[in-house]
């Protein structure tokens, strides 16, 4: 079998290939990019014989669509304004696709994949992903569900990546109408830094404040668990506490809405410009404490009793204790290995429906993404406890 890794020169991408270098059967793992001295050097670092790269460019749709041909499947670490493209690519390639954001664009090409009998998993990382998988083992225990609060702390430097900047921009637009929350049976729209809740993470992390993000759970959950009778489901996020404080007064002064000024004679988006410093600067690049964590709370019945499933996951120190998950690469390393195995099960048949699907739909037994996760040192912990009624 064959693996197309588009975007694989990126910093979440490499360390999908790695773990596919480490773990996968796959006879041809191919890092194809646009940056062909990024993309070299990433071969160059894997140092396997069945690593090669193709330098690709996603705007040149047929050029594309030839060059991933004869491959089974293609990892896409390409970004949110690029998914609908890269998507594309995919489709008309005839192989099945996967990749980390899962915001729409690739929902267009559903016909074309379900007749070449091929799937597309959008959104499979740590966030969307595995959240989803953690939220269905909870809700495959109750006979109903009341809510469902899905909850991640992102602990990375602001602009570590022009996709990333890209991504920060994009969920607080204050126009952004997919930032919604699932109540009483309807979508329902609110805006940035909304909902404020406290989550108690696991140390290094510890307490958080997190606020409603537009992400994918949302969505998918909600049908899912339709039958269940499900009433509540939000999802929130954060970032180191040095980064939301920027990201609030960007949002307070209205920078966000990234408003076309002068300078010099020239029209530039002001938030562009922002964008442009952090990438630059030392500020964006770094942080103080790297990593990821994750934090599901599923509420429901079963046997009459109501329950309460608070599942979290912990991963290796980024402290330099374990090699290969220093600093950053604590957190690329979560993003990528459930983006990696999920890529791996699909291409070896373990996902039967065919189009653009979710992970709901992908893996209808999330304990086979639990296990996987467990050899590379993740690890998914939940607890359950009844919930008494308050007089």
């Amino acid at each position: 079998m064959k693996i197309f890794c588009l975007g694989g020169a990126g910093k979440i991408c490499r360390e999908a290939i790695l773990d596919l270098v480490q773990y996968s059967n796959f006879e041809t793992i191919t890092v194809a990019d646009y940056n062909e001295e990024e993309g070299r050097k990433v071969v160059e670092w894997l140092n396997d014989p069945r690593v090669d790269f193709v330098q690709v460019d996603v705007t040149d749709i047929d050029a594309t669509v030839a060059k991933m041909k004869s491959y089974d499947i293609v990892l896409d670490g390409t970004t949110i304004k690029l998914n609908g493209l890269s998507s594309e690519c995919i489709a008309k390639a005839g192989c099945h696709g996967i990749n980390l954001n899962g915001f729409g664009e690739e929902n267009q090409w559903n016909d074309i994949f379900v007749e070449n009998g091929k799937t597309l998993l959008p959104g499979f990382g740590m966030t969307p992903g595995l959240t989803q998988m953690m939220a269905m083992h909870a809700a495959n225990q109750l006979d109903t569900v009341e809510s469902i609060r899905v909850s991640h702390g992102s602990f990375r430097p602001i602009a570590f990546s022009a996709s990333i900047t890209e991504t920060t921009t994009y969920e607080y637009d204050p126009e952004l109408p997919t930032r919604v929350v699932f109540e009483n049976g309807e979508m329902k729209q609110v805006p940035p830094f909304a909902r404020p809740r406290t989550i108690q993470l696991p140390e290094p992390y510890g307490e958080t404040v997190q606020y409603i993000i537009p992400h994918a759970e949302t969505v998918t959950l909600s049908k899912a668990l339709k039958d269940k009778g499900v009433q509540l489901i939000e999802t929130r996020g954060t970032w180191p506490q040095k980064n939301m404080r920027l990201v609030k007064a960007l949002y307070e002064y209205g920078i966000l809405q990234n408003t076309p000024i002068h300078v010099n004679g020239k029209e530039v988006g002001i938030m562009d410009c922002i964008s442009q410093y952090l990438i630059q600067s030392e500020e964006g690049q770094t942080t103080e404490l790297y990593g990821y964590s994750l934090h599901v709370e599923v509420e429901g019945e079963t046997d009459g009793k109501k329950m309460n499933h608070t599942l979290y996951h912990t991963h290796p120190a980024s402290d330099g204790s374990i090699l290969g998950w220093e600093k950053l690469r604590a957190y690329t390393r979560n993003v990528a290995t459930p983006f990696a195995i999920a890529a791996q099960l699909i291409a070896h048949g373990h996902v039967e429906k065919k189009g653009v699907i979710t992970p709901e739909e992908a893996f209808t037994n999330p304990a086979i993404i639990f296990a996987e996760l467990e050899k590379r040192g993740i690890f998914v912990h939940e607890e359950v406890k009844e919930v008494t009624p308050t007089i």
